[in-house]
Order: structure tokens, then C-alpha cells, then sequence
């Protein structure tokens, strides 16, 4: 079999392509310039330059692939523009070019995200059948690819996978969680009652595995994360006991999340670079529900997580150590 992945330079990619790579898959990789590919040193696979606002290299990336998993995109940018220009117009290149250079595609899974389908409002847990309320500009665009997608499922063999929020070897946003636990601070938003999805890593490329080559019919959508709902506080106390440490657990206001999101933005203007905290990523962070069910993952799909949280962020934490991030 041949597979293209966009995003493979990322967290999520990078182990996708290993795990490819494992079960003899040839792994071509649309990767810019710029990206960096110390994640896939050493594995074997085609490398083809370009990315998804390019469209002539989309069309040579695409041709005489059997899968295609499109991972690449944006979680954080300095401009509005920029999250439909790469989560939602790149998405649609990449259809376009399926459609006039591919027709013999198996399958294309898309990873999309929570965040396309917005928090859950009715206290519950988020189901596929929920309507899609994304409330940034991130979860915006990426519900724009999900669209672009969904209007061509009669064409084009789909399925979108949104996983929750996803942590392991290699990310950086659960490592700030990490650093403040490693500074005795236990960082906890908005109050005791919000709560979240997580899934490691291996999970979420498990799940993406078994979604290819599961028969189902274009168009489907499935959540994916390890089936718990944790409290904020949950995650804080399960990280400090992985680490072996004791920390200070304090509340952090709105008011005070917006501000530093404030001068984060602020400060980015002079080092031309996105903050890791936005006032958009801010407008996910604050909400109180970000639970998904995964009922249909597991009844279609066959999914079913087998690292918990504890253990996941034992093995993160021994990862960040190993690498030197801590």
C-alpha cells in the first residue's frame, strides 16, 4: 500500500508515519521547506516538497497513493486569514487535486478536531449527532474542511476523525502543563467544574489505523479520545504524581487568562511569531464541557484506547526527561 500524509513533521504525524512505516506501508510526505524532520530520521519514506496552498505539488504528492491522511494545518497563526487559507482552502487543494489526479483513492481520512464541532452545551458529552458550534477561528476552519470534505463524500471515499485533546511524546502544549508542575505550580482554569477529553498519542494513531481500513461509508464522522472525563484539577494531580512532585494548586481567573493572552499576542508583533496563547485559543480554553463520546468509534470502528492517564503522562514525562525538554 501507498500513503501520502500532510502534517507528518508534527506530533501527531511523525508517530503516524512510524507506525505506517512499521506495518510496511511506502509513506510519501508533503512537507514544506521549513518544516523539520528530526522525528523521521532514519525511516523510510519519499519525501515530496510542497504544502497544501501549492497546488502543483499537490497534484504529484497525490498521484498512486491508495490512502491519504491529512494531518497538516494550523492550531495557532498571527493573522485570521491564515486558519481558512491552510485548514480550509489547503483542504480544499487537496480534494481538488484527489479529484483530477487520483481516481482510484481508497481512502482519505481527514484529522480534524474537537474544536469543529465546538464545546457541549447540554452538560453531557458531545456526540457526532450534536450540531457543530465551533467557537474560534481555529475550530471555524476546521469545521470549513470538514464541509469542503463532507460536499465531495459522493465522489471520494471520506472519513473524519476529530480527536479530543491529544498528549504524548513530542507535544508541546500538554508540556506547559508539565513546566508549571516542574516550577511547584499547578495551574487550574476557570474553576473545579470544567471538564475535558484527552487521548495519548499511540490511541489516536490507533484509532486513525483502524479508520482506514474499516468498511464504512464516506462521509463518516467519529470522535476519539480514551472514553474518561476528567476534571481540570484530575489532570493536574495525575501529572504531579507521574513527575514525582508536590505543587500549589492555583485557580486562574478569565480575566487573568485574557490578559496574558493579550500580551502574548502583543509580544508576538515584535518576534513574529504566533503566541502559544491567543486570545482565540483562549475562547476554547475557558469553556467548561469539552467532553466527546466515543460510542461510535467503538461500535464501528473497533476502537478502543488502552493507555490511561496515568501511564500516558508516566511515559510523556519520561520522554520530556530523556530529550532534555525538563
Amino acid at each position: 500500500m501507498k500513503a501520502l500524509v500532510t502534517g507528518g513533521t508534527g506530533f501527531i504525524g511523525s508517530h503516524l508515519i512510524e507506525a505506517l512505516t512499521r506495518k510496511g506501508v511506502h509513506v510519501r510526505c508533503l512537507m514544506r521547506k521549513s518544516s523539520e524532520v528530526k522525528w523521521l530520521n532514519g525511516l523510510p519514506i519519499e519525501f515530496v516538497p510542497g504544502d497544501c496552498n501549492d497546488k502543483p505539488s499537490l497534484e504529484k504528492a497525490v498521484r498512486g497513493v491508495d490512502w491519504i491522511f491529512h494531518l497538516a494545518g494550523v492550531t495557532k497563526a498571527m493573522k485570521e486569514k491564515t486558519y481558512f487559507d491552510v485548514n480550509g482552502l489547503g483542504t480544499k487543494n487537496l480534494i481538488r487535486a484527489c479529484l483530477e489526479n487520483n481516481p482510484g483513492l481508497q481512502k482519505f481520512i481527514y484529522i480534524s478536531s474537537q474544536a469543529a464541532a465546538g464545546p457541549c452545551q447540554n452538560g453531557g458529552t458531545k456526540k457526532e449527532t450534536d450540531p457543530n458550534e465551533p467557537i474560534s477561528l481555529y475550530g471555524r476552519s476546521k469545521r470549513m474542511g470538514e464541509e469542503s470534505l463532507l460536499a465531495h463524500a459522493h465522489e471520494l471515499p471520506v472519513l473524519i476523525l476529530r480527536p479530543s485533546a491529544v498528549y504524548g511524546p513530542r507535544d508541546k502544549d500538554i508540556f506547559a502543563l508539565f513546566k508549571c508542575l516542574s516550577l511547584g505550580i499547578k495551574p487550574c482554569l476557570i474553576g473545579p467544574d470544567q471538564r475535558l477529553s484527552l487521548c495519548y498519542v499511540q490511541d489516536i494513531v490507533q484509532g486513525i489505523l483502524l479508520a482506514v481500513e474499516a468498511e464504512t461509508k464516506s462521509g463518516e464522522l467519529f470522535f476519539l479520545s480514551d472514553g474518561h472525563d476528567y476534571r481540570m484539577e484530575e489532570i493536574g494531580d495525575i501529572c504531579a504524581h507521574a513527575m514525582g512532585r508536590k505543587a500549589l494548586r492555583i485557580h486562574i481567573p478569565k480575566q487573568v487568562i485574557w490578559g496574558i493572552a493579550c500580551f502574548s499576542e502583543s509580544l508576538s508583533k515584535f518576534t513574529k511569531r504566533p503566541s502559544l496563547l491567543s486570545k482565540d485559543k483562549t475562547k476554547d480554553m475557558i469553556q467548561k464541557n469539552w467532553v466527546c463520546d466515543i460510542t461510535k468509534a467503538r461500535t464501528l470502528l473497533g476502537f478502543e484506547p488502552e493507555v490511561s492517564l496515568p501511564a500516558g503522562a508516566g511515559l510523556t514525562f519520561e520522554w520530556y526527561q530523556r530529550e532534555k525538554w525538563l
